[in-house]
């Protein structure tokens, strides 16, 4: 099966391709961006990112998207971080 880029339109403004099944951390650091981690495990939350409006954790889930729009992050703002 082919696999279809899209675009991901970042927080600091930058634009990269992505496929299905990329790794979020990979693409951020190409294009400048730096996505906090923490326990790499998905249970501190310190690595949320906002994705087309649905929260995710990057570390423990690689790039999905099922209708191949372009995905726009944001980044979570926790005051408890």
């Amino acid at each position: 099966m082919k696999k279809e880029p899209f675009k991901i339109f970042w927080p600091n403004g930058k634009t990269s391709l992505a496929c299905n099944g990329d790794n979020w951390f990979l693409l951020a650091e190409k294009v400048g961006v730096e996505i906090p981690t923490g326990c790499l495990t998905g249970n501190c939350g310190a690595c949320e990112i906002e994705v087309n409006g649905k929260i995710i954790r990057p570390c423990i889930s690689d790039i999905k998207n099922k209708k191949g729009i372009s995905l726009k992050i944001e980044f979570m703002n926790d005051p408890f971080w």
